[in-house]
């Protein structure tokens, strides 16, 4: 299980071998990142290029929306592309974009509470749990458009919404990391942005 919250451990390829009878595909074992994501705060991601540090909260609703927009773009490929893994132990296209709509979710349940709540803990969430749980890699592409858009404009607002000092409100990780409403922001950018750049391999 990933302390991290954030980037999920890439499952290993699948191999035609592992079909069931039926032909659905047994769910892939899981490798899990147990890095600490939250060193991007400190300082700029040197592969997707975003500089978290200097990222203005005030900035994040407008590049959540951005960011969504992106997704969308790339889930208009070609459906047999999307689902496509370009190596194994590397996720597809579509299931980066399921993985960035759960993230969004969460984020925005995460931040009511710190909104509602004097320091909530996190409930823990096992990402690639979830992944194989909701078959990411057998979500439809359309579904998946539509719930993304709809999770970022919600989180794009609640984000943009947060004035004053509803920024230091905090919450807490259960492994322990802090956040303000402000660092949290700022925590949460990164990782549609980082997926995009992995999907995309361009740079911010």
């Amino acid at each position: 299980m990933s302390t991290s919250d954030q980037h999920l451990a890439n499952p290993t390829d699948a191999n035609p071998a592992d079909a069931s009878p039926t032909g659905t595909l047994v769910p892939d074992a899981l490798v899990p990142d147990t890095k600490d994501w939250t060193w991007v705060l400190e300082r700029a991601c040197p592969d997707c290029g975003l500089d978290t540090p200097a990222v203005a909260p005030t900035d994040v609703a407008a590049m959540v929306r951005a960011n969504a927009a992106a997704w969308l773009a790339v889930l208009t490929k070609d459906e047999d592309g999307l689902r496509r893994r370009p190596a194994p132990g590397v996720w597809s296209d579509l299931e980066y974009a399921c993985h960035v709509r759960d993230v969004f979710r969460l984020f925005l349940v995460r931040l009511d509470l710190m909104l509602d709540q004097d320091g909530p803990l996190f409930a823990n969430w096992d990402q690639d749990e979830t992944a194989v749980a909701e078959r990411y890699r057998e979500q439809r592409p359309e579904v998946v458009s539509g719930e993304l858009a709809e999770a970022a404009e919600a989180l794009a607002a609640a984000f943009g919404a947060v004035s004053g000092e509803q920024w230091g409100r905090t919450g807490s990780r259960s492994d322990g990391a802090r956040f303000t409403v402000e660092s949290f922001a700022r925590y949460l950018i990164h990782d549609p942005v980082h997926h995009l750049f992995d999907v995309t391999g361009e740079r911010v």
